[in-house]
């Protein structure tokens, strides 16, 4: 996951690359005579830079050189991913979008989206780039400002999950929305409200994805199991609900809870296998169960066939319902007596 820099910008397509290109060029010259310089956060430099600066072709074609994309070299040995090579051949009116800015920005994407192929954005009318590790798009928002993820230009959080939604499925959507708004802080729903563009064709998938996300959300499991207990005919499960005893003492967190029938969902993650994981987990369950909680347990398995967990919700909330009938006619006897 990329480290996020608090920095943001107006995006202009008159922005000269002077300043960037005199470092490179100056860190080039270097290059012709002794042991390479990393250059800027990504450790690579442009082609072109180095030729401006006067070092010989045959300099860029040395072993001690690595190509990761047309025009870019990078010393051999220091990672780059194709996201920062790209990044450094774009141009001031280009910026990194959609999914990959999302991964940017750290959000859980599903896996056909976790590879190289990098998602940019030209303004306006210019030309957009074509690369084979390109997808490339055109907006023709204007006023549009960018944010940075490690110095790479990126649309900013709200942004990217609009343009997620013309690639991405509706649950896959909601996923990426409960991330923005939850504990990364990075968007809130008046924002992600604000990115969708009226009229476009994935207008009507944002909105109805947007009216399913909810802050406090904590992993995508715990979207996708939510999502899946409200398809399947269960009332809306409130996230990460404090459980406390009856004198207040805090038990634990839950996951997904129905606090008024007492019934707690929780994903158990492989996390939860290690030892002192465990342990705590079964801790806090004791304390669920002695407080009149009843606690399902769901993992990876069970969102592939939710069959098994359905059912156990069912009996749960039967169970529930029974005694709540119990409850109600012993008061009407008790009522009967006095």
């Amino acid at each position: 996951m990329f480290c996020l820099e608090a920095r943001r910008g107006t995006f202009s397509t008159g922005t000269p690359l002077a300043p960037r290109v005199a470092h490179l060029a100056r860190d080039a010259l270097v290059m012709s005579s002794g042991p390479l310089r990393d250059e800027g956060p990504t450790g690579g430099f442009r082609v072109r830079d180095a030729l401006a600066a006067g070092v010989p072709r045959s300099r860029l074609t040395r072993r001690d050189l690595t190509a990761p994309v047309h025009g870019v070299r990078s010393r051999k040995g220091v990672p780059m991913t194709t996201v920062e090579a790209i990044a450094l051949v774009l141009r001031d009116d280009q910026f990194i979008s959609h999914v990959t800015a999302a991964r940017l920005w750290g959000a859980p994407l599903p896996g056909p989206f976790d590879d190289e192929l990098v998602h940019v954005s030209s303004m306006g009318v210019a030309p957009v780039m074509r690369r084979p590790q390109v997808a490339p798009h055109r907006s023709r928002s204007q006023g549009f400002e960018v944010d940075h993820v490690r110095g790479i230009p990126v649309s900013p959080p709200a942004r990217a999950w609009f343009e997620c939604a013309s690639l991405v499925g509706e649950t896959d959507l909601v996923v990426l929305g409960d991330y923005f708004v939850g504990p990364s802080a990075l968007a809130t729903t008046d924002a992600l409200r604000a990115a969708i563009v009226p009229g476009s064709r994935s207008a009507r998938k944002a909105r109805s994805a947007l009216d399913r996300v909810r802050c406090g959300v904590e992993s995508p499991m715990e979207t996708r199991f939510r999502l899946g207990v409200i398809d399947a005919g269960f009332p809306e499960p409130d996230v990460n609900v404090d459980v406390v005893d009856e004198a207040g003492v805090f038990l634990g967190r839950a996951d997904l809870a129905w606090p008024q029938h007492r019934i707690a969902l929780e994903y158990d993650g492989d996390h939860h296998r290690e030892r002192r994981t465990f342990q705590h987990d079964q801790r806090r369950s004791n304390g669920f169960v002695v407080n009149g909680w009843i606690v399902i347990h769901a993992t990876a398995a069970d969102a592939g066939r939710p069959a098994v967990l359905v059912e156990r919700l069912r009996q749960a909330f039967a169970q529930r319902r029974i005694e709540q009938a119990r409850r109600a006619r012993r008061d009407a006897r008790m009522s009967t007596l006095a």
